[in-house]
């Protein structure tokens, strides 16, 4: 008897949501999938030529992977490796796919929701592979906050618009927030007690003078 049942197919997805636009690449052909098309060739960064597996973190690392892309060209690899396309979001989905129809089945698996990290371009004769790195969210709580900076820009970028520490310069002491600073006051003396700066030295030249008395 033969199988009356539907033919279900594997397709694999990738979102990136970068500044500039959407990506949505598959692994073969091309697919619909909540109102957007999802193809295995992208106009500005071509193929994925291959996915590392995704490692898991193990005590002060987290999630991570790398993507190979097959760019059309090196200015399109160029545009992929923005500064401010860093931190952009990365998804990967495993989709169940009707074979006679090619229909997406139900709602496809998230299986990795990440950031990108850093590209890194490799040229070879007649090839040109661009690798993506890729983190999980939760590498933001590795992130050490090492102390604020006591500045103009640093308080507006709290305070938009507030100009109290504009016209701060020239200070004498400069204080940094979160971090331990330095004594503000120091006790010196030169070679044979010849004196020295700061009220400690002031004193000890006192003293002396008193020894002499």
């Amino acid at each position: 008897m033969p199988f009356a049942g539907q033919k279900i197919m594997l397709a694999g997805l990738l979102v990136m949501e970068l500044p500039t636009k959407t990506v949505r690449l598959c692994d073969g052909g091309f697919l619909y999938w909540g109102g957007a098309k999802f193809e295995s060739v992208d106009a500005d960064f071509g193929a994925i030529e291959g996915l590392e597996p995704v490692l898991e973190g193990a005590g002060d690392e987290a999630p991570g992977g790398k993507l190979v892309f097959l760019p059309s060209s090196t200015a399109a690899a160029a545009t992929l490796s923005r500064p401010d396309f860093q931190n952009s979001r990365v998804r990967f989905y495993l989709a169940e796919v009707n074979e006679a129809t090619g229909a997406v089945i139900g709602t496809p698996e998230l299986l990795f929701d990440g950031l990108l990290d850093k590209t890194d371009l490799k040229l070879s004769r007649g090839t040109r592979r661009l690798e993506v790195d890729f983190i999980s969210t939760a590498e933001r709580l590795f992130l050490i906050n090492e102390g604020n900076v006591l500045s103009s820009r640093f308080h507006k970028s709290v305070w938009p618009g507030e100009l109290g520490l504009d016209n701060a310069t020239g200070l004498q002491v400069s204080v940094a927030w979160g971090v331990a600073g330095p004594p503000r006051g120091s006790i010196t003396s030169a070679a044979g007690g010849g004196g020295g700066s700061g009220f400690g030295a002031s004193l000890l030249r006192a003293l002396e003078l008193a020894d002499a008395q």
